[in-house]
């Protein structure tokens, strides 16, 4: 879904991250060029981390001027699917953000990485999205359905959501959706 807004399912939950921001630092997961770095970084008072692999994206969120808000924003370089995944320690983000990505492996990590009443925000591809001329095609990077949940089954679901959701421009996609927080 190529757009510099965040997704609908991002703004649904602001309400929610904000309260998660007070528990520590808002973690952009494979971030890539940053919107929902940037919107956390807008909507909360919070250290917001964007984390990718792509060097060249990062500089380019680090020196973007961005609309003002209370949050500070800072980049991380690291290859989520190589060594240790994310560079995050136990019980340390308030909130995760994880848009567009998926890497099962490190599911459990993420769960991990939450502190109590910490908030995910989870949203990709379902296998149907092949049905599309456009968007991923690998079956790695497409959720069966219900799998979502499964991957996070250790977190308290809030919200989730599959089906097809319309982009801006009127584009069907594919996603689930899900809202958790770590008990």
């Amino acid at each position: 879904m190529p757009t510099a807004e965040p997704s609908p399912f991002f703004r649904a939950h602001l309400g929610a991250l904000r309260e998660a921001a007070r528990l520590g630092p808002v973690v952009d997961v494979a971030c890539g060029t940053g919107r929902h770095t940037r919107a956390a970084a807008a909507a909360c008072d919070a250290l917001c981390v964007g984390i990718d692999r792509r060097r060249d994206t990062l500089a380019s969120l680090r020196d973007a001027p961005r609309a003002g808000g209370p949050g500070r924003l800072t980049v991380v370089s690291a290859d989520l699917e190589q060594g240790h995944g994310a560079p995050l320690s136990r019980a340390s983000c308030g909130a995760l953000l994880v848009f567009r990505y998926l890497w099962r492996p490190l599911a459990s990590q993420l769960a991990e990485t939450l502190r109590s009443g910490g908030l995910l925000l989870y949203e990709t591809f379902t296998e149907d999205q092949r049905d599309l001329p456009y968007g991923p095609e690998n079956p790695d990077f497409l959720l069966r359905p219900g799998e979502l949940i499964e991957l996070f089954s250790t977190l308290q679901v809030l919200d989730h959501r599959e089906g097809t959701r319309d982009d801006a421009q009127g584009r069907p996609w594919h996603l689930a959706s899900l809202a958790a927080r770590r008990r």
